[in-house]
């Protein structure tokens, strides 16, 4: 048998090697890439899941009546931003009180921007997949940082007026479940910002790494 010429296997061995190598390299790159785009998702998904509970604090505390308790007339009386109970009937807040339209306005501001920023995160992931222009990632994260200035900006009103106003006036007062609702979605809405903000950063720092 004639033995294959020198050059030729020459030319072979470092064919071979370079193919396992290139086969090596596309192994551990692809879980590298992989484990990238979960976390950037998981991100993602837990600023969508902390947006979504915000939002539905932020209805049930801006139409419900517990914002604050206090005793009246030896009877437990409660309030909120659209109404107040007493004696077991409830009564429509009829006066025009600044606080109170502050309080409205920005609490419904807040629900619309977070509501905003969740349809823009969905959004989101259509457009992420195809791992380009990540701005709607962005663009919701500035939405719920939005809705977080709204919701403190109306607690903070809130809580001024009535500690320093009313609570000199009522003996024994109290807030209530509606008021805490509005800080927990104020929490929620923060991090959701944060989460897509974490994003939105992963995913910059791939495309820069993928650029140079």
């Amino acid at each position: 048998m004639t033995p294959a010429p020198q050059p030729l296997i020459a030319s072979l061995v470092p064919s071979a090697f370079s193919e396992l190598g290139n086969q090596s390299i596309t192994r551990i790159y692809i879980p590298l890439f992989n484990t990238k785009f979960t976390r950037m998702y998981s991100f993602m998904g837990g600023g969508l899941f902390c947006a979504s509970v915000a939002n539905i604090l932020l209805v049930v505390s801006t139409v419900t009546d517990y914002w604050m308790q206090y005793r009246l007339a030896g009877t437990f009386a409660r309030q909120g931003l659209w109404r107040y109970c007493w004696a077991g009937k409830c009564y429509a807040q009829m006066e025009s009180i600044a606080y109170w339209n502050a309080t409205r306005a920005f609490m419904i501001l807040s629900a619309l921007a977070c509501f905003a920023g969740i349809i823009t995160g969905i959004l989101s992931f259509a457009q992420f997949s195809t791992f380009q222009h990540f701005n709607r990632a962005f663009a919701a994260g500035i939405l719920f940082f939005a809705s977080t200035l709204f919701v403190l900006l109306a607690m903070a009103i809130y809580t001024g007026v009535t500690v320093n106003v009313l609570g000199k006036r009522l003996d024994d007062w109290r807030f209530s479940w509606s008021y805490i609702l509005g800080w927990v979605a104020l929490l929620m809405t923060f991090f959701a910002g944060i989460f897509y903000m974490c994003a939105y950063r992963m995913h910059e720092c791939q495309r820069l790494a993928g650029v140079r």
